[in-house]
């Protein structure tokens, strides 16, 4: 056990200066806002998964409270969070960290953005700080882990993004270092989430799953701030966060190294494509495959993947990945996503909506994908992807990628990023004008000069 371990963390998301960042994270930390707002508006016009989220957080009104990005609706701060952490995930197209099995801000900005709006004025440089120090804490949790926490059958991401959440709505709250002790401790009562989430074929619950910790972040720092007393040492205690869900086997160093001085913020990937991370190699491999040979889906008679360990769970069972029954699971399929890439122009938005799950070119592509495992991708392959395409007229070729477009070694720029969240924003259901849509993402890419972030999003 790591005495201290807690205490040091809280300190330091205490004590974090907008000063002590450096000037790649400040942007990093625009990117992921701009991003991940754009998302969670185009998932409250594009989701039908998310409505009984939001039908549930609308009926809990408070003042000021908080919006339900996208809806025209204002209900409490943790209801805004449950419904806005629905939506971020329910597209799958937020950022992601490649090196741990985390999204860290999939929860982090919906307890934000509920936390700026109910709390405030909250400033744009308390915002960078707060985004910044929850994203770098979560992936610090992922990376720390020696143990793969499906070992005992849970399902990370929502629980490592957990803290990273509640710590970014600790910072706007202003809580000590001692009770953001005692909000890690609260929010250990509270989160879970089972890897039965990734077997049953028609729930939609993974879809929607960053609600739970959003609205548990908000709880967690309410309480903690009208002084609920939590656990000396909520992390590396006995019974602690690592002695639950890895048996104790984590690496502190992997959480102490050069805390405050590197952000594992900077290091996020973006998504080009609205699927699952893994399917990302698979995509821009399929798409180099057919542009470079021009290929016609009809001329296919089959195609190969290489699948590693992690990939396992997008490839098989087969049958369920290549006519998947909703479009979280056809997010999660690498049959689906390859034969999109190939049979349409792109693999966008569009591509998961119903009637395009019923799609029978894409259908009947997919049924002659393949699957096949490669031994020596572990967990370090998490994102490559290699395939063969092989024709009716005996010809065939291949394509691997070891690193997707959108990684930090081969980001999005600023200007794709903006074109991504007018596209998303404009989903909305109650779109606003394009016009408007540029003046806020000119304000986010310029957050430090806001005196009050919740105005930015009161207009939302």
């Amino acid at each position: 056990m790591a005495e201290g371990l807690t205490k040091a963390l809280a300190t330091h998301l205490a004590d974090l200066r907008f000063e002590d960042l450096p000037p790649a994270t400040v942007l990093a930390a625009k990117r992921v806002i701009l991003d991940g707002l754009g998302v969670i508006l185009a998932a409250s016009g594009e989701s039908a998964d998310v409505a009984p989220f939001i039908a549930t957080a609308a009926g809990q009104h408070a003042e000021p409270g908080a919006s339900i990005l996208g809806c025209g609706l204002r209900t409490a701060p943790g209801a805004a969070a449950f419904a806005n952490g629905a939506m971020s995930h329910a597209l799958d197209f937020e950022d992601a960290f490649d090196l741990a099995p985390v999204h860290p801000n999939a929860s982090l900005l919906p307890a934000l953005f509920a936390s700026v709006q109910a709390y405030g004025p909250i400033s744009g440089r308390e915002a960078i700080v707060a985004v910044a120090a929850g994203c770098d804490l979560a992936c610090r949790v992922g990376l720390s882990l020696r143990r793969p926490m499906e070992d005992g059958g849970w399902y990370p991401p929502p629980i490592l993004a957990a803290f990273g959440a509640t710590a970014a709505a600790a910072r706007c709250r202003q809580l000590t270092p001692g009770q953001i002790a005692d909000a890690f401790s609260l929010l250990l009562c509270q989160v879970s989430c089972p890897g039965e989430i990734k077997h049953s074929p028609d729930t939609v619950i993974r879809a929607v799953r960053e609600a739970f910790p959003a609205q548990a972040a908000i709880t967690s720092v309410e309480l903690a701030a009208r002084g609920v007393r939590g656990f000396d040492a909520p992390l590396e205690g006995k019974a602690g966060f690592f002695r639950l869900y890895v048996g104790g086997d984590y690496d502190p160093a992997a959480l102490l190294n050069d805390l405050g001085r590197h952000f594992w913020i900077d290091r996020l990937s973006y998504k080009l494509w609205p699927a699952c991370r893994g399917t990302h190699a698979y995509i821009e491999a399929a798409q180099k495959v057919r542009a470079d040979h021009r290929i016609r889906w009809q001329d296919i008679a089959g195609i190969d993947l290489d699948v590693g360990e992690v990939q396992q769970m997008l490839a098989f069972p087969e049958d369920r990945k290549r006519a998947p029954a909703t479009a979280i699971d056809a997010k999660f399929s690498l049959p689906f996503t390859v034969a999109t890439a190939i049979v349409a122009d792109d693999v966008t938005l569009d591509s998961f909506r119903v009637e395009q799950l019923e799609n029978p070119d894409v259908l009947a592509l997919a049924q002659r994908v393949r699957s096949h495992s490669r031994p020596d991708w572990d967990r370090r392959f998490a994102t490559a992807g290699a395939l063969r395409v092989h024709l009716h007229n005996g010809e065939s070729f291949s394509a691997e990628i070891l690193d997707p477009l959108g990684s930090p070694d081969r980001p999005l720029s600023d200007n794709q990023l903006r074109a991504k969240f007018i596209n998303c924003a404009a989903r909305a259901l109650r779109p606003l004008a394009c016009t408007q849509l540029h003046s806020i993402a000119d304000r986010i890419m310029s957050l430090e000069a806001e005196s009050d972030m919740g105005s930015l999003l009161d207009l939302l």
